[in-house]
């Protein structure tokens, strides 16, 4: 038997699996750089386009840092105490904020804070976590792409200099993380949110992994952060192990243009047929603490399972679905995934999170899904129309058994670190 290791939470799984039906797909591993702040340093100094972040601030102005929350891999602890250094003696750190781009999520204590960005960050710089229900620290900007009404958050518009700090991977309705997205949905408000990712754009099948232009998202997200100012950008391209291999900056789509080029090399690889079953995960912690970001997993698995076949997820969900946010009840609100895609159809308002239970139910009308967790039972599982797999092994070979002769697994052991897709559908 093949022991493929599977990212889960902090610990890992073992999946056993019969090597001769097994195709086991990881990302191109790329070393870390010999000195991570060296490179994050050459990538403020030496941007892809425009001047160096130093130049493009002047003493006695403030500072807005936009930086992902918690549930994302973003090397924090690097990136902000690097952007800081750059900033040292141009600006006082009493006139810098760093707003936590949460979108709708909730905002991050300070014990998380001190562990994303460290005690002296946390200590010297102000951190604050951006709300997207609060209407007093949000600001109206006007309406931009196709009709989305922003509003984004005040101490972010009324900023002099605005840096965007993110990290560069494949995202299953947006095209692409980073860049842009560290503003919209970032700092959005919950209105602005909503709009971005209604039924019509989540169900177009250009809002998916890879694509950036023609994409309904991102369209308006790029059009957003276009419109409403962003002085620099940093975003880095992480290894399986989340130690950054590159770091770009300057100007905002440049830049992120030139990163999800370096991601696209790394994230996406092809395959020649699809697959009667497939085990994904969420990468581990942070990114598999709730079910709600599961579907990332679940749907770089979807790209490449059979009409009718099984995809295992295996992700931890320490925090459950979560208990927060509307994503359970709208899951629950149905009877069938079906169902709940005809019901999303016909609303005339979005509902916060929708678009997760949106993309899941696609998921689960087109394949079987269960999934291997320690935060959720059974009984949980199956108000979402998902399946349990006490044993990630057992549930594949019992999947591949009911396949029948020839069956083929593919294994994602990072999950949505890697993106399998047929070359007819790039």
């Amino acid at each position: 038997m093949l022991t493929v290791p599977l990212a889960y939470g902090e610990t890992g799984l073992e999946l056993r699996v019969d090597p001769a039906a097994a195709t086991v797909i990881t990302p191109v591993h790329h070393p870390a750089a010999d000195d991570q702040t060296a490179a994050l340093r050459r990538a403020l100094r030496s941007p892809v386009s425009g001047p160096p972040l130093r130049d493009r601030v002047r003493p006695g102005q403030t500072v807005a840092i936009s930086a992902c929350d918690g549930t994302r891999p973003q090397p924090r602890h690097l990136m902000i105490p690097a952007v800081l250094a750059e900033l040292d003696g141009v600006v006082d750190p009493d006139d810098v904020v760093i707003l936590v781009a949460t979108g709708t999520h909730r905002g991050n204590t300070d014990a998380e804070l001190r562990r994303m960005f460290g005690d002296q960050v946390v200590d010297t710089v102000r951190v604050v976590n951006h709300d997207a229900r609060d209407r007093a620290s949000l600001a109206w900007c006007g309406t931009f792409g196709d009709g989305v009404p922003v509003w984004l958050n005040r101490e972010w518009t009324e900023a002099d200099v605005r840096i965007t700090t993110g990290f560069v991977e494949p995202h299953f309705f947006a095209g692409f993380s980073g860049g842009p997205k560290l503003v919209a949905p970032g700092l959005a408000a919950l209105e602005t949110v909503l709009v971005l990712h209604d039924a019509a754009r989540i169900g177009d099948p250009r809002a998916t992994w890879g694509v950036i232009h023609g994409n309904p998202v991102h369209d308006d997200v790029r059009a957003i952060a276009e419109a409403t100012g962003v002085t620099f950008s940093l975003d880095v391209v992480l290894n399986r192990d989340q130690d950054i291999v590159a770091a770009f900056g300057g100007d905002l789509l440049s830049m992120h243009a030139t990163a999800t080029e370096a991601a696209r090399r790394t994230a996406m690889r092809p395959v020649d047929a699809l697959f009667d079953v497939v085990v994904t995960t969420n990468a581990g912690y942070p990114l598999d603490q709730n079910l709600y970001q599961c579907v990332k997993g679940m749907s770089a698995a979807h790209k490449v399972v059979r009409p009718g076949g099984t995809i295992i997820c295996a992700a931890e969900c320490r925090d459950g679905f979560p208990d927060h946010g509307s994503y359970r009840d709208v899951l629950a609100s149905a009877e069938s995934p079906q169902a709940l895609l005809d019901a999303l159809a016909r609303r005339t308002e979005t509902v916060p999170d929708q678009w997760q239970a949106q993309i899941q139910a696609r998921i689960q009308r087109d394949a079987r899904v269960l999934v291997h967790t320690s935060g959720l039972d059974a009984g949980d599982l199956a108000a979402a129309h998902l399946g349990h797999a006490p044993d990630v092994s057992a549930a594949v070979a019992d999947a591949l058994a009911a396949a029948g002769d020839g069956a083929r697994v593919c294994v994602l052991p990072e999950g949505p670190q890697t993106i399998p897709y047929l070359p007819d559908d790039a």
